[in-house]
Formats: C-alpha cells, structure tokens, sequence
C-alpha cells in the first residue's frame, strides 16, 4: 500500500487515479467491476486525471461515479501503480501511469455521467485479472483482498 501523502508526492503529468472497485458478501468469492474503455473497449478499471480540489483517492471515487455509477467507501492508501499506454489525438502511443485505489463499492446510481458510453460489469479476480492487459494491474487485482485492509 502507498499512503495518500506518497502518492501526491510522486504525482506528476500523465499521472491518472483508478479506483479498484470491488463487493464481498460473506461466503462469496471478492468480485471485481470493470468498464469498458471509450476508445478501444478494452477492459479497464474506472480511472482518471486529477481533480481540483480533490486528494487523489477521492478523485478515483468520483471517476467511479462518472463512469460506471458506482458509489462506496474509498481507501486513502492505494493498493499500487501500474504503467499503460493510451493513444493520443496524434496516434502516438503515450505512456502513462495510474494510482489505484480500494474503492469498496456500497452502491450504483440510476443516472450518472457515462451511462452507455462503456459497458459495465463484475467479474471474479481471476477472470478480472486475465482481462486487463497491464501486467502490473493483473498482479495488483489478482493478489487482492478487502481483508487486508485497514479502515478507510
């Protein structure tokens, strides 16, 4: 885990906040959401630019809201950071980086900014995992687990 005060001191340009947003229900396996991106429709966690105004795992959770309707309980420590790459208005493969953030989800909203822009839906960790193509994101949702986590 990376505490909030180190992430905003290793935040620089091309940096984005992502919200790892998951549901456990004793008994049940953790379950993962993942969006759809707007571009390529691969298969991403809700992420984002920095907000004015916001710390970083708060703008993860309004990134959530934005694009997959998602409500909950945001940790301010993220679980890590991983590298992609983004295509660019001039077709240039641009590498940037995202700080993910445990985001335990405790709702879903009606109407929010992106619906039916991406598509959205849950899966286990390990088919969450083979779907993201960074490998450092599958190793991140692959190992984790709400029980290692303290208190928001």
């Amino acid at each position: 885990m990376i505490p909030a005060r180190k992430v905003a001191a290793k935040t620089r340009e091309g940096t984005q906040y992502a919200a790892l947003c998951y549901r456990s229900k004793p008994g049940k396996p953790v379950e993962i959401l993942l969006i759809t991106s707007r571009g390529t429709g691969r298969w991403i966690p809700p992420k984002g630019w920095p907000i004015e105004g916001l710390g970083p795992a708060e703008a993860a959770a309004q990134e959530a809201r934005e694009e997959a309707g998602i409500t909950g309980k945001v940790h301010t420590a993220a679980l890590g950071r991983y590298k992609y790459h983004r295509l660019i208005a001039e077709a240039k493969n641009s590498s940037s980086e995202a700080f993910i953030f445990p985001l335990k989800v405790t709702g879903r909203l009606r109407n929010y900014k992106e619906k039916g822009q991406r598509k959205v839906k849950w899966f286990n960790r390990k088919t969450a995992a083979l779907l993201v193509r960074e490998p450092k994101l599958r190793k991140i949702i692959r190992k984790f687990d709400p029980k290692d986590l303290q208190n928001p």
